[in-house]
């Protein structure tokens, strides 16, 4: 039976092991389609296979992943029908947080706004895209705190991520930072002045810059979407 300590120890491997590999994806170092090999990720960190089927268990309940029975496991291709659902749910969640949000919001939570909007100018000095998406969630979720419904931010997060890499993409291959940082200065705008509507308008063209995005990543590289 394994002891406390070893417990502990292998927990440890498949964090490091499922965090590295995490960064890698989401970051798109590990690309769609790119194949990954449970040896090879073992002999890199000095781990049994074990610790790295059970992060790689992880990335799969993430979606991130795809393990087939005596086939190699892969990145997992975009799924343009998830992409469809999570913007559709996302929207409606949004919509309601951002009215709430409005009627809500007092002088505390305008400055919590306007805090993460200073954040969000300088790191666009810096071109740091990482850093930016970090930003861009507790945004969301600072609306979510002022609308008084924090719960619903595990939904936009957990709909926000079905996208992210995608969101990086468009990123890191447009100069789209500075777009979204106008976006989040007219929905703080509108939230401020309790201009309900108003958000609503600002929060869903925000939404909507990704579209032609994902229309022009299908393009140029089908080979990253479920055919």
């Amino acid at each position: 039976m394994p002891t406390t300590t070893e417990i502990r120890d292998r927990r440890t491997s498949v964090d490091v092991v499922f965090d590295h590999l995490h960064d890698e994806i989401a970051s798109l170092q590990l690309l769609p389609g790119d194949k990954i090999s449970e040896a090879d990720i073992a002999a890199k960190f000095g781990v049994s296979r074990q610790p790295v089927r059970d992060a790689f268990s992880r990335l799969e309940n993430l979606d991130l992943l795809l393990i087939r029975p005596q086939r190699a496991t892969e990145v997992k291709r975009f799924s343009m029908r998830e992409i469809v659902k999570s913007r559709f749910v996302r929207a409606a969640v949004e919509a309601e947080v951002l009215r709430r949000a409005a009627a809500e919001c007092d002088p505390i939570g305008a400055s919590q706004l306007d805090a993460n909007l200073i954040q969000q100018a300088a790191v666009l000095q810096t071109g740091d895209y990482e850093r930016f998406g970090a930003l861009d969630y507790q945004f969301h979720q600072t609306l979510c705190e002022i609308a008084k419904v924090d719960f619903a931010f595990e939904v936009i997060k957990q709909e926000k991520a079905n996208v992210d890499r995608l969101c990086m993409l468009s990123l890191s291959k447009e100069n789209r930072m500075p777009q979204l940082l106008d976006d989040h200065t007219a929905i703080t705008e509108s939230v401020r002045n309790h201009d309900a509507e108003g958000a609503v308008a600002a929060g869903m063209l925000h939404l909507s810059r990704l579209d032609a995005t994902i229309a022009a990543i299908s393009d140029a590289h089908p080979d990253y979407f479920d055919p």
